[in-house]
C-alpha cells in the first residue's frame, strides 16, 4: 500500500485532501465553532501551529460550490445534518494578510490593495450577475483594478455577494497581525491601524450582509482599537480551553503519525523534541515540527532531530527589548535555560504602541510567539513560564540568550577585568553600580532568605554573562555546598563566593566576613581537587538593599 506523503509546508485543505497526503482531522473545530457562534472569533496561536490550514478548512466547508467529497471519513461528517444545513452554503471571503510588510506605508497600503485585488478577481462572474445592477457591477470592478476605496473593500464584496447568492457572507482574515507588526517595525505604525482599523470598522463592524467571521494571528492586539465597537467579539488565546486541540497536534495525533509511517521508536525523541507547549489544558506539539521530522525520517532513518522551527518566527519584536534587558533579566534567561520555570504576569493583550515601554512585556512576547510556554499558575496568580522542549532550548540559547549575552557583558566588562585582577575594590564598585542601575530592593522577597537567593541569583546572572567562564552554583564542595564557583580556564584559576543578606547597612561587613569565613572551615576548596587550577580566591559578599561589602 502507498503510503500518504507527509504535506510538508502545505496550507490548502484542498491540496492536501486530494494530492494525496497525510492529513490530521481537525474537522471537529467547525461544529465547536458553529455550536459556540459568535459574530467575530479571534484565534490567536503562534506561527506554524496551523492557522492558515485551518482557515482554508473553513474555507472549503462553508463556500457555496465546494467538493463536499473533501469531507468524507473525516468527522465532521458523522453529523450528517449539521453538514447538509451548511456544508457548501454561504459565499465566503478568504484573505490572508501575511505578505502585507512593506517597508513604508505607500508600499504596504499597495500590497494591501493587492490582497483584495485578487480576492475581488476570484467574482469576477458577478460582472454576469442578473441581481446586480450597473453600479455595483463597477465596484466590483474599482476593486479589481485598485481604484476604488480600500477601506470599505470588505463590506462591498459582503454586499455584493449577499445580493446575488441572497446569502449573508462569511469573511475570513488570516496573519491579521503581520502588517502591524511590520508597520511597528518600519515607523508607520498609527497610518496602518488606521488603514486595518477602518476595514475592519466597515467590514465586521455593522456589516449587515455578514453571517459571521474568523479571524488569525499570532498576538492579540485589542487594544488597538481596530475591535473597538464590536458586538462582543469572541477572543480565544492559548491560555483558554476553549478550542485547544484544534490547533496544533495532541499526543495521539502524534502517535497515530508515527505508527502510520512505521516510526513508533521515534516517539520518546520527538516527543522531547516538539512537544511541551501548552494550550489551555492540552499538551501539543507544533505541527510544522512533526510533519518535517517525520518526512526527513522516512528519506533517512540516520538522522537526528534538527530545529525546524528556527526561520519560521519572526524574531523582530524579540530584538527591541534587548536594550531594555538588566542583570535580574539575564538571571531569569539562565533560570529557563536551564529547565526551571520563573513565575510572571502575562498580559493577554498586547498594544504594539506600548510593547517596548516595559521589560515586563519581554515575557507576554516570548509567550505568545511560542519561545515560552506555561506550567500552570502560582498562588499569586503569575504563571509559571517554560521552555517547551529541546528544540526551543536549541533556539533560545543560540538566539535569544546570545542578544543578551552580547549587550549585558558590555555593560559588566569592569566588574569582569576586577575579578580578572582579583581587585576586591573594583568588584564591589562594579556591583553596586548595577545594583543602583537595575535593581529595586523591593524585589527581593519577604524573607531573609528569600532576599539572600534573590541576590544570589542576581550575582549568578551578572557572572554568568561573561563567555568563557563556567559559573557553578550550589555545588557540593567540602562539607557543603558553595553559593557561587567560577572557574577561568585562560587564566587557570577558581573564584569561590559565598553570598549573604544582611539586614542592616552597618552589619554589612560582618555578613561579608561570614560568607569567608564559611568557604575556610567548610573547605570549599576541595571543589577544585585533583584539578588544574593554580589560583583560588575566596570572596565573601553580603547584600543590603542598592549595598553590597565585599571582602577577601
Amino acid at each position: 500500500m502507498n503510503q500518504k506523503r507527509p504535506p510538508v509546508g502545505i496550507e490548502n485543505f484542498e491540496k492536501i485532501r486530494t494530492g494525496d497526503f497525510y492529513y490530521v482531522d481537525k474537522t471537529g473545530m467547525i461544529k465547536e465553532l458553529l455550536e459556540n457562534w459568535g459574530e467575530v472569533n479571534l484565534f490567536t496561536r503562534p506561527r506554524r501551529f496551523g492557522k492558515s490550514l485551518t482557515m482554508s478548512m473553513l474555507r472549503s466547508f462553508f463556500e457555496i460550490g465546494t467538493d463536499k467529497s473533501l469531507f468524507d471519513r473525516l468527522a465532521i461528517s458523522e453529523d450528517s445534518s449539521l453538514c447538509e444545513q451548511y456544508m457548501g452554503q454561504f459565499p465566503v471571503i478568504s484573505i490572508t494578510l501575511k505578505q502585507v510588510k512593506g517597508n513604508n506605508y505607500e508600499e504596504a497600503r499597495n500590497q494591501m490593495w493587492n490582497v483584495f485585488s485578487l480576492e475581488a478577481g476570484r467574482f469576477s462572474f458577478l460582472q454576469d450577475s442578473d441581481r446586480l445592477d450597473i453600479i455595483e457591477k463597477e465596484q466590483l470592478q474599482s476593486l479589481r483594478m485598485k481604484t476604488g476605496s480600500l477601506e470599505d473593500g470588505l463590506l462591498q464584496l459582503s454586499m455584493l455577494l449577499s445580493r446575488h447568492f441572497g446569502k449573508k457572507v462569511i469573511i475570513l482574515i488570516d496573519e491579521y497581525d503581520v502588517p502591524l507588526q511590520k508597520a511597528y517595525e518600519n515607523g508607520y505604525y498609527a497610518d496602518m491601524t488606521e488603514l486595518i482599523s477602518q476595514i475592519f470598522g466597515y467590514g465586521m463592524k455593522s456589516n449587515e450582509y455578514m453571517f459571521f467571521s474568523v479571524v488569525t494571528g499570532c498576538l492579540r492586539v485589542v487594544k488597538e482599537s481596530i475591535f473597538t465597537g464590536f458586538n462582543n467579539p469572541k477572543v480565544h488565546t492559548i491560555l483558554d480551553d476553549q478550542y485547544d486541540e484544534w490547533f496544533g497536534f495532541t499526543d495521539t495525533e502524534v502517535r497515530g503519525i508515527l505508527d502510520y509511517y512505521g516510526l513508533d521508536q521515534y516517539y520518546e525523541l520527538t516527543r522531547e523534541w516538539y512537544d511541551g507547549y501548552r494550550f489551555g489544558s492540552e499538551n501539543v506539539y507544533c505541527p510544522w515540527d512533526v510533519i518535517s521530522w517525520c518526512d526527513q525520517l522516512r528519506r533517512s532513518s540516520d538522522c537526528t532531530p534538527q530545529n525546524f522551527w528556527a526561520n519560521t518566527s519572526s524574531n523582530d519584536m524579540v530584538t527591541r527589548f534587548v536594550e531594555m534587558s538588566d542583570e535580574t533579566t539575564r538571571a531569569e534567561l539562565e533560570e529557563l535555560s536551564e529547565g526551571r520555570c520563573i513565575g510572571k504576569e502575562i498580559q493577554p493583550e498586547l498594544t504594539y504602541a506600548e510593547m517596548d515601554r516595559s521589560i515586563d512585556n519581554l515575557w507576554s512576547i516570548l509567550f505568545t510567539t511560542g519561545y515560552l510556554t506555561q506550567n500552570g499558575r502560582n498562588e499569586d496568580g503569575t504563571w509559571r513560564l517554560v521552555i517547551p522542549n529541546r528544540e526551543i532550548r536549541s533556539l533560545f540559547d543560540r538566539q535569544i540568550k546570545s542578544w543578551f549575552y552580547a549587550h549585558i557583558e558590555n555593560g559588566l566588562q569592569p566588574l569582569f577585568q576586577a575579578f580578572d585582577r582579583n581587585d576586591i575594590a573594583g568588584i564591589e564598585k562594579n556591583v553596586n553600580a548595577c545594583l543602583i542601575d537595575s535593581v529595586s530592593f523591593m524585589d527581593g522577597g519577604n524573607t531573609d532568605e528569600m532576599r539572600e537567593t534573590f541576590y544570589h541569583g542576581l550575582l549568578l546572572g551578572m557572572l554568568r554573562g561573561r563567555r568563557g567562564w563556567r559559573v557553578k552554583s550550589n555545588r557540593e564542595a567540602g562539607s557543603g555546598r558553595a553559593d557561587i564557583i567560577l572557574i577561568d580556564r585562560m587564566r587557570h584559576c577558581g573564584h569561590i563566593i559565598e553570598v549573604k543578606y544582611s539586614r542592616s547597612r552597618t552589619a554589612l561587613k560582618n555578613r561579608a566576613l561570614e560568607g569567608l569565613h564559611q568557604i575556610e572551615d567548610t573547605l570549599y576548596d576541595e571543589y577544585f581537587h585533583d584539578s588544574d587550577i593554580q589560583n583560588i580566591y575566596h570572596y565573601g559578599m553580603a547584600f543590603h538593599q542598592k549595598k553590597c561589602t565585599v571582602v577577601q
